[in-house]
């Protein structure tokens, strides 16, 4: 689909000069449904990759309630106070039977929206996979070729949230309540893996002896496993958005990280490997779209959908059907 050069360029030059309208705007139409606006997100996108990849790419996720926001926006303070510019990529939970969200991070981190070196962004997952909403990755290369210094990606921490983000941040921070008992019980093993730092978060007031506590019950359950990497041992930190404790130590072992990654390669490689599993999605992404728009998939899915449903056949030879008439050549 063509596009008008024109538009093209002042999308590219505004968010080049840091203009948050024409940024706002360009995440707007990448999130479009329409075909012509989508396709003009895409080009200026394309336009603005050789000014992509300087800034620190941090996700954090954590189950609902352990303070995400707040600690997000405690920690974009504090880098704004370090002559930083900040971007948060929030994502909201969609709801599974309007598609509607919340949308509620910029009330969520109010002082840190109102500073003008912070770019706040709730997008709405849409059901995709995880939380992360459907177009995060384009938006974080936006925000970067914006100037950007930091993005930071806030999941909903559900389900497969933190594989998912894992695979487009350089640094992922997983928060957890001071209380440990039940929750690392309850923890999965992959989370702990995938984890380039844990942050016990609330640890103040009453509940930083349960903290310290919950600390090294952590540390220990991050020595019984090898670390993903070779030149970087997770550490377990303590933090409060309440009382501003511990949020110059997490942004020192972000940045701490950072040094041993390019001091070994690592983060070219992380970063190769990022843009390969975004190719991969999208290949998925077009191969779903064009498998369910397909004439003959789209007539035979209710029929196939209801014998599942109904036990008069099995998934994987509906699943079968479905792909053999994707697959066939059309009719003349």
């Amino acid at each position: 689909m063509s596009v008008d050069p024109r538009a093209v360029a002042e999308h590219r030059d505004g968010i080049r000069r840091g203009d948050r309208r024409l940024l706002a705007k360009t995440i707007t139409l990448l999130e479009s449904r329409r075909a012509d606006r989508a396709a003009l997100g895409q080009a200026v996108l394309e336009a603005l990759v050789p000014d992509t990849g300087r800034a620190f790419r941090v996700g954090i996720s954590g189950t609902p309630g352990v303070g995400k926001s707040s600690f997000i926006e405690a920690l974009g303070l504090h880098l704004i106070g370090q002559g930083q510019r900040v971007s948060v990529l929030a994502v909201d939970p969609s709801s599974p039977r309007t598609g509607g969200s919340i949308l509620g991070d910029k009330t969520r981190m109010e002082r840190l929206a109102q500073d003008e070196r912070a770019f706040i962004r709730p997008s709405p997952s849409g059901g995709s996979l995880g939380g992360v909403a459907h177009r995060t990755r384009e938006t974080l290369l936006l925000c970067e070729a914006a100037g950007f210094d930091v993005v930071l990606v806030e999941t909903v921490g559900i389900g497969q949230s933190e594989a998912a983000v894992a695979s487009m941040v350089d640094f992922f921070a997983v928060l957890l309540q001071p209380g440990a008992g039940d929750e690392l019980q309850g923890m999965k093993k992959g989370v702990l893996e995938l984890a380039d730092a844990l942050v016990v978060h609330k640890a103040d007031g009453e509940l930083l002896p349960a903290a310290r506590r919950a600390r090294l019950e952590y540390q220990h359950a991050l020595d019984l496993l090898r670390p993903s990497s070779a030149h970087w041992r997770p550490p377990v930190l303590l933090a409060s958005a309440r009382s501003g404790d511990g949020i110059s130590e997490v942004w020192d072992t972000i940045r701490a990280h950072r040094r041993a990654l390019e001091a070994s390669g690592e983060l070219d490689a992380r970063r190769r490997e990022q843009a390969r599993a975004w190719l991969w999605s999208l290949i998925g992404e077009g191969l779903e779209g064009a498998f369910r728009s397909h004439p003959g998939v789209a007539q035979e899915v209710p029929r196939l959908e209801a014998e599942v449903t109904a036990r008069k056949t099995t998934a994987a030879a509906a699943a079968r059907m479905l792909l053999a008439m994707f697959s066939s050549p059309p009719r003349s």
